[in-house]
């Protein structure tokens, strides 16, 4: 069963409102096992609809189309799909009256042109959901099918959870569950990634079932998506399972989460399960590390504080950094063995650096060093950002945090 969905609307094109309805009913087909091969926006224009369905159809067994079936003048889903039916429009009875009802049970008049969703394409039936005044149709056409829900989220997801996906699933000759899963990566660009698993990629373009696919998630770091597609959950699961074990043998510790994971829950939980404490000293980042670990519910049970060193007699006099450049490498280890001993803390992570715009010290704008000290083991990194002062902070952010995720990995596997 081969689907794809239509989002009609407008203020869709002109950025007024997010396609999130187009998303969800993607998740949701995935879930039920069945293949989206487009989603198309296209506005309130009854030609560019026409066009758009009737591209659909002509490629897949069943087309969802969202929004345009309100009282207003603009909502012309329902006259569109009658004209790509070839059939006329009538008033359902019924619906007059369950409409008519809907604003009675409200005390308020129903105004006359919400009849209009009363009208209906000849042959088409409605959703037994509908809990605003719009119905959901369902309209067969040469074998095919068109759903048609209303934009809003609310009523589109019950129709969608309640009649199309268990009529898709009842018209459809094959039995199958689409799952994915998201391995997060930090330390490698999109092209690095896909260079190094090109193999992989290959080896599964010959086998039908598993794919590998790359997002990438700007200060997040890159996703790698694999999508198995099976007769059963089980079997998807262990489809899933085995490819997460071959890419992980192939880009080993770059992958820091898994799904909705993200760096600081990993770090704080790998902290947790070898019972560290831990500090933090920032210059450039400002706090945006502290910021990240405390987002997490539960980062009380590791992490101690903050010291936001932003002014260099902060540095020196809570710190103990010594007189001199305070962008370099004694500096940020300075700092990061400092704040361990200020707030009794097991392991810590430093940062400073230049944010810019202008050069500090003789250093460029992005450069940046990072001070982790573990179990009394003080490491420095150097890195040099080639971003403007927000993008910088928040990547540095990021990256003192996996420097400090792969210490911890280590000392895990040294104990």
């Amino acid at each position: 069963m081969r689907c794809e969905v239509v989002a009609v609307g407008t203020e869709l094109l002109l950025g007024q409102i997010v396609d999130t309805n187009s998303t969800w009913i993607g998740e949701q087909l995935a879930l039920a096992g069945i293949d989206c091969l487009r989603h198309t926006v296209v506005g309130d224009n009854p030609e560019r609809i026409r066009l758009a369905l009737e591209e659909s159809l002509s490629r897949s067994d069943a087309v969802i189309v969202t929004g345009g079936l309100g009282p207003t003048q603009d909502d012309i889903t329902r006259d569109v799909i009658a004209e790509v039916m070839n059939v006329e429009m009538i008033q359902d009875p019924d619906l007059v009256e369950l409409i008519t009802a809907k604003f009675r049970g409200r005390g308020r008049v129903m105004p006359e042109n919400n009849l209009r969703q009363a009208d209906l394409p000849q042959g088409a039936t409605t959703m037994k959901e509908m809990p605003g005044t719009a119905p959901g149709l369902i309209c067969p056409i040469s074998g095919k099918v068109i759903y048609a829900v209303p934009g809003v989220p609310l009523e589109m997801k019950q129709m969608i959870e309640g009649t199309v996906i268990p009529d898709l699933v009842s018209r459809s000759d094959e039995v199958a569950v689409i799952r994915s899963r998201v391995l997060r990566t930090w330390g490698q660009s999109e092209s690095g990634l896909a260079e190094m698993l090109a193999d992989e990629i290959k080896r599964l373009d010959n086998n039908q079932g598993v794919t590998l696919a790359f997002l990438a998630s700007g200060m997040e770091g890159l996703k790698v998506r694999i999508t198995a597609k099976a007769s059963t959950e089980l079997e998807a699961e262990g489809a899933l399972n085995g490819e997460e074990s071959r890419v992980r043998s192939i880009i080993g510790p770059l992958v820091f989460g898994i799904d909705g994971e993200n760096m600081e829950a990993v770090v704080l939980k790998e902290l947790i399960a070898q019972g560290l404490t831990l500090a933090t000293a920032e210059s450039m980042t400002g706090g945006l590390i502290a910021s990240r670990l405390t987002d997490v519910p539960g980062s009380s049970k590791a992490f101690l504080g903050s010291v936001v060193s932003y002014a260099n007699t902060v540095k020196h006099e809570i710190l103990n950094v010594a007189e001199g450049p305070v962008v370099s490498e004694q500096a940020v280890l300075a700092m990061a063995n400092g704040v361990c001993e200020l707030l009794g803390a097991d392991v810590s992570v430093a940062v400073t650096g230049v944010a810019g715009p202008e050069p500090q010290e003789g250093n460029q704008p992005g450069l940046v060093w990072i001070g982790t000290s573990v179990d009394g083991e003080l490491k420095a990194t150097k890195v040099q950002f080639p971003y403007d002062r927000t993008m910088a902070r928040q990547l540095t952010a990021i990256t003192a945090l996996d420097i400090l995720r792969r210490r911890l990995l280590e000392r895990a596997e040294k104990n």
